[in-house]
C-alpha cells in the first residue's frame, strides 16, 4: 500500500506558492499589430480632409461670372418701361403687348410693343432688354448697329449708343450698358387689305429731335432696370 507522500519521509509534494500581487504588464505590441480599424478611420479622415481642400482650391479657382452692372431680370418690360416722355409728345399710352421671351442661363431677354395715341392712326414702340450672363455684347454692338444703319452716336447713354433718325417713320435707338442691351424703335403704324394694300394709316407728324424723348425714356428703363 502507497502512503501519502506526507507521511512518509517528511517530503512529498511542495504547496504551490500564493499570488499576491499583479502580474507585471505585457509589453506593447508592436506597431504592425495595432488594430486595423484605427488606421482605416485615420485614412478616411485624411482622404476627407483631402478633398475638401481640393474642392475649396476649385472654387478659388473658379472664376467669377462678368459683372452685370447692378442690372436685374425684367419682371413686366411693359411696366417698366414707361415711356413717359414719348408718351407726352406722341400721345397717351393705349395698348401694350409681351413680345418673345427667352430665360437661359446665358441670357435674359423681353420685349414690349406699345401705341401712343390712337389704335389705328398712332404711333407703335418696341422695346426689348437683353441681359447677358456670360459673353460680352460689346464686340458684336457695332456690328449690329452698322447692320441696322445706325449711325448716329448719343452721348450721356450707357456704354454706348446708336440711333438713326427715320423721319415722319419714326427712330430707332440702341443702347450697350455694360452686360445690357436695351432696343427702343418707333414707327407709323399701318392697316393692309388682303392684297397687302394699305387702307388705313397714321397720318405722318414731324419727329425732328425724337431721339431727345426716345433717350429721356431709355435712361429711366436703365434706372427702372437697377431697383
Amino acid at each position: 500500500m502507497i502512503s501519502e507522500p506526507e507521511l512518509v519521509g517528511g517530503g512529498g509534494f511542495e504547496r504551490p506558492e500564493v499570488l499576491t500581487e499583479a502580474p507585471p504588464p505585457r509589453p506593447p505590441r508592436p506597431p504592425s499589430a495595432r488594430r486595423p480599424w484605427l488606421w482605416a478611420l485615420g485614412g478616411a479622415v485624411v482622404a476627407s480632409a483631402v478633398w475638401g481642400g481640393g474642392l475649396y482650391a476649385y472654387e478659388v479657382r473658379k472664376p467669377p461670372g462678368p459683372d452685370l452692372g447692378g442690372y436685374k431680370e425684367a419682371g413686366d418690360l411693359c411696366a417698366e418701361a414707361k415711356l413717359e416722355a414719348l408718351a407726352g409728345a406722341l400721345g397717351k399710352r393705349v395698348q401694350a403687348g409681351d413680345g418673345p421671351v427667352m430665360d437661359e442661363p446665358a441670357v435674359h431677354h423681353r420685349s414690349c410693343s406699345l401705341a401712343f395715341g390712337s389704335l389705328e392712326t398712332g404711333y407703335q414702340a418696341n422695346v426689348s432688354y437683353t441681359l447677358h450672363k456670360v459673353t460680352d455684347p460689346g464686340p458684336e454692338f457695332g456690328a449690329w448697329g452698322k447692320y441696322h444703319e445706325l449711325g448716329t452716336p448719343i452721348d450721356g447713354v450707357g456704354e454706348k449708343a446708336l440711333f438713326d433718325e427715320r423721319g415722319d417713320e419714326g427712330g430707332e435707338l440702341k443702347v450697350l450698358d455694360g452686360q445690357v442691351e436695351i432696343e427702343l424703335s418707333l414707327h407709323r403704324q399701318y392697316a393692309t387689305d388682303a392684297n397687302g394694300d394699305v387702307i388705313q394709316e397714321t397720318d405722318p407728324i414731324d419727329l425732328s429731335g425724337i431721339e431727345v424723348p426716345m433717350t429721356q425714356d431709355v435712361l429711366a428703363l436703365m434706372a427702372e432696370l437697377k431697383k
